[in-house]
């Protein structure tokens, strides 16, 4: 699956130049041109296009874009400049551009539908760009009417279908760009009401906690049961003794350290995962990141708040979603990775992960999930000679207690040592550090949980795998990741009979991806029973009923 993206802009603007250099890292890029010469002026600007561009480049002049996406070389990066002649040249073959002087009719009903062919055939390239064994796949589009609206009904036109089908595909991109006097802005995906359901990629600040509406039974958040375990409950409320003094974090690092045969100069505890990911994009000074995708999105959120460039690599659903090494850049000095992943499951070996480690490269491994895995050998948390190794450890998730916001990082002494001075004095908690001790200590229920939600994992796979049109895929952590048709009907058909999964607003997931947690029998037998129900309603609804697919997913506060 590629990632798509749009650079806008208006004329002159320098937006060409910034799409080139979005895909100048790729091993091979596709130039498609769409704009043939038409005089000797235009003659020249295309010449001086084409210059800029390296030599190593393959341009292909064509308004065929599917076929042009069809023929890139798999690995391909491949860049579209421009929509806006695509648009003229597909107005002219379906008869809505008219020579100048020509008396042109109104639209009427003929020719909406040949707009309508328009949009379609503009679906079709989005479409086939995401299918893509490669990427990114980069578009570069004049943002419509900036300026005067046209005196000809011709242009008028034009700018009407460029902005319709700017509209629809900046809602499946994974990134759109702005660019203003060479200088390109992410813009923010805008945000819909609470109960909608949401669409791919679009807000990284979204998270499960904010997918539940009251009363609904639960499969949407990915932490374990109904909350924390007694003893857990007992430590939390002892701790409440202590609130008069100020934290001591010094026990539960050296807990947390002992956990893995680690020093507590190689462990920092923090006040859960997130805090992890702001800390190191806020402390260090990255240049170039590698963000493993799809993934959980916070690490991204992070880098893009501290203005670092974020370049994806995507993991592929035919290859069960697994890690290829090679893929990451070679000039990345942070590369980030979840395993076992979120939302995907995926579970890489160790020693595939280990391949990304070097020396000048901080390799960020997001292991909140490594505690249902049974076999500890999975996890690097026990490493201390890999090169820039940074594991990141949550309680959050099997022992159920978010609300206390714990976790910890191994890494280097050196960088441990940085980061603690990013954290602001006493940043866990009395109670949150009281957790962490006991979670830390507690491998005989670590153990006991991990294989009772293998057991329910594999009842609630098969159960799933017999259902007509669900795709799902091998996990190791307490969720699975399903594909299904028409995600969003899915999504909002479950709701009404009181159940909520996750859908997807992960960058380079679509809206037919939904992620559904693990839980006990009787509630997994719900689960499936309602799905079924719901594959049945959207597959006899009129397309017309379905309800639309949003630009963006819905805010809410960070897991």
């Amino acid at each position: 699956m590629a990632e798509r993206l749009v650079v806008l802009g208006g004329a002159r603007s320098g937006k060409s130049a910034v799409a080139e250099a979005l895909v100048a890292a790729a091993p091979h890029v596709v130039y498609l041109a769409t704009g043939a010469a038409g005089d000797a002026e235009l003659d020249e600007r295309v010449d001086a296009h084409r210059a800029r561009r390296p030599s190593g480049w393959t341009t292909v002049e064509t308004r065929d874009l599917v076929a042009g996406i069809h023929r890139s070389s798999p690995g391909s990066a491949i860049l579209i400049d421009a929509l806006g002649p695509w648009v003229a040249d597909r107005m002219t073959a379906h008869g809505l551009w008219a020579a100048r002087g020509v008396e042109v009719a109104p639209l009427g009903e003929q020719g909406r539908a040949a707009a309508a062919a328009v949009l379609a055939e503009a679906e079709a390239f989005w479409d086939v760009a995401a299918a893509h064994p490669g990427g990114p796949v980069v578009l570069v589009a004049d943002e419509s009417g900036l300026g005067l609206t046209p005196a000809d009904p011709s242009s008028r036109r034009w700018l009407d279908l460029v902005g319709g089908i700017l509209q629809h595909v900046a809602a499946r991109a994974d990134r759109v760009l702005f660019t203003v006097a060479g200088r390109p802005l992410d813009l923010p995906a805008p945000a819909v009401g609470d109960q909608e359901p949401t669409s791919s990629g679009a807000d990284l600040a979204v998270h499960g906690d904010r997918m539940v509406p009251a009363g609904a039974l639960d499969f949407a958040v990915n932490v374990h049961g109904d909350g924390p375990p007694p003893h857990v409950r007992r430590a939390l409320r002892d701790a409440l003794d202590d609130v008069g003094r100020y934290p001591d974090a010094s026990a539960a690092r050296a807990v947390a350290a002992a956990r893995h045969g680690r020093t507590p100069e190689q462990t920092l505890v923090v006040a859960g995962a997130a805090e992890a990911f702001r800390l190191l994009t806020g402390a260090l000074r990255v240049r170039r990141a590698a963000i493993v995708r799809p993934c959980f999105t916070e690490p991204e959120s992070a880098l893009r708040v501290a203005g670092v460039p974020v370049i994806p690599v995507l993991r592929d659903p035919d290859r069960d979603w697994a890690l290829d090494p090679t893929a990451v850049p070679e000039d990345a000095d942070l590369v980030v990775l979840g395993n076992p992943n979120n939302p995907t499951g995926t579970l890489d070996d160790p020693q595939r992960v280990a391949a990304l480690c070097r020396p000048g490269r901080i390799t960020v491994v997001d292991e909140a999930f490594a505690d249902f895995v049974e076999d500890p050998a999975a996890s690097l948390a026990g490493r201390d000679d890999l090169p820039g190794l940074v594991v990141v450890r949550s309680i959050t998730k099997l022992w159920a207690v978010p609300g206390a916001r714990a976790g910890y990082l191994l890494a280097p002494p050196g960088l441990v040592r940085r980061l603690a001075a990013a954290q602001q004095p006493w940043p866990v908690s009395g109670p949150a550090l009281a957790a962490l001790e006991v979670c830390c200590e507690d491998e005989a229920h670590r153990l006991e949980v991990a294989r009772e939600v293998a057991a329910q994992r594999a009842h609630l796979a098969a159960a799933l795998a017999r259902l007509p049109g669900v795709r799902l895929w091998p996990s190791a952590a307490n969720f699975l990741l399903l594909r299904v048709p028409d995600g969003l009907a899915i999504d909002a058909a479950l709701r009404r009979r009181g159940v909520a999964v996750r859908p997807s607003t992960f960058p380079s997931l679509s809206s037919d991806h939904l992620r559904v947690t693990v839980r006990g029998a009787d509630r997994q037998r719900v689960l499936v029973e309602a799905l079924a129900a719901a594959l049945a309603e959207t597959r006899h609804r009129p397309a017309a009923d379905r309800p639309a697919e949003p630009a963006t997913g819905t805010k809410g506060p960070r897991e």
